[in-house]
C-alpha cells in the first residue's frame, strides 16, 4: 500500500486540526482543504485553500489534490450551522448547505475513488451531528446533516466491494468555536447544558477526533456504513439541545 495520506476539509482548526495533528503524529500525509491555511506546519501537512461553498473551487481542488497525492483517506469535516427559526429559513439556506456538506464530498470522492478502487483500500468518513436528530433552529443544518447518513450508507454499499469503508462521526456539542458562535464562551447557557447532558459535560475535539481515529485505521475493515454519536449521551433519550 502506498503511504497513508487524509484528506481533511476543515482541516485549518478545531476538530480537523486536532484530527490532522494526530494522523501527523502516525506518519500520514496529511492534505487540509478550508478557506485559509492551518496555523501550524509540518513537513507532511499540505494546505489547499479553497471555499467549499463553491462547487468551481471545490472541483479545481479536487483535480489539483488527485493529481499530486494517492488519497487513501477522506474524511469531511468542514461545516457550517446557519441557526435560524422556521419563519426566518430559507431555500438557499438549503441549497448551499447541501452543497457544503453533501456536493463538496460528492466531488472530492469522485476526485480520489480511482486511487482508491485501484489499490482496493479506501476510509471514507463525515463530520455529520447529533442534530440529524433533530434540533430547534438547524432547519438546513439538521437536513444536510441527516443527508450525510444516507449518503454513506449508499456509499458504504457501493464500495465495499473495493475493500472502502465509508463511516459517519455524528458529535453532540462539542467546545469548538462553531459552538461559542451559538452559545457564549463560559455562559450560565454553556453551563446549563453541560448539565443536561447525560454524562455531565460537554465534548471536546478529541472526544471527536478518537472516533475519526477508530474509522481511519486500516485493520477496521469490517465496519462500514454505521453512524458513531459522540455526544455523552444525547441521542439517547428525548434531550433538547
Amino acid at each position: 500500500m502506498t503511504k497513508l495520506t487524509a484528506v481533511i476539509t476543515g482541516g485549518n482548526k478545531g476538530i480537523g486540526a486536532d484530527l490532522a495533528a494526530r494522523l501527523l503524529d502516525q506518519d500520514y500525509k496529511v492534505i487540509s482543504v478550508a478557506r485559509s491555511a492551518p496555523e501550524v506546519s509540518h513537513p507532511n501537512l499540505y494546505s489547499v485553500e479553497a471555499d467549499l461553498l463553491d462547487v468551481d473551487a471545490v472541483t479545481r481542488a479536487a483535480s489539483e489534490i488527485a493529481k499530486s497525492h494517492q488519497v487513501t483517506h477522506l474524511i469531511h469535516n468542514a461545516g457550517l450551522i446557519w441557526p435560524n427559526l422556521i419563519e426566518e429559513a430559507k431555500p438557499e439556506d438549503i441549497t448551499g448547505l447541501a452543497q457544503l456538506h453533501l456536493g463538496s464530498a460528492l466531488t472530492l470522492l469522485q476526485a480520489f475513488l480511482p486511487s482508491m478502487k485501484e489499490e482496493r483500500f479506501g476510509r471514507v468518513m463525515f463530520n455529520a451531528s447529533r442534530a440529524a436528530l433533530g434540533a430547534p433552529t438547524r432547519t438546513a443544518y439538521s437536513a444536510s446533516k441527516a443527508g450525510m447518513i444516507g449518503m454513506a450508507r449508499t456509499w458504504a454499499l457501493e464500495l465495499a466491494q473495493y475493500g472502502i469503508t465509508v463511516n459517519v462521526v455524528a458529535p453532540g456539542p462539542i467546545l469548538t468555536d462553531n459552538f461559542w458562535g451559538i452559545v457564549e464562551k463560559d455562559s450560565e447557557q454553556q453551563s446549563a447544558l453541560a448539565n443536561r447532558i447525560p454524562v455531565g459535560r460537554i465534548g471536546t475535539v478529541r472526544d471527536v477526533s478518537n472516533a475519526f481515529l477508530f474509522f481511519c485505521n486500516p485493520e477496521n475493515s469490517f465496519v462500514t456504513g454505521q453512524t458513531l454519536y459522540v455526544c455523552g449521551g444525547a441521542s439517547v433519550g428525548t434531550l433538547t439541545i
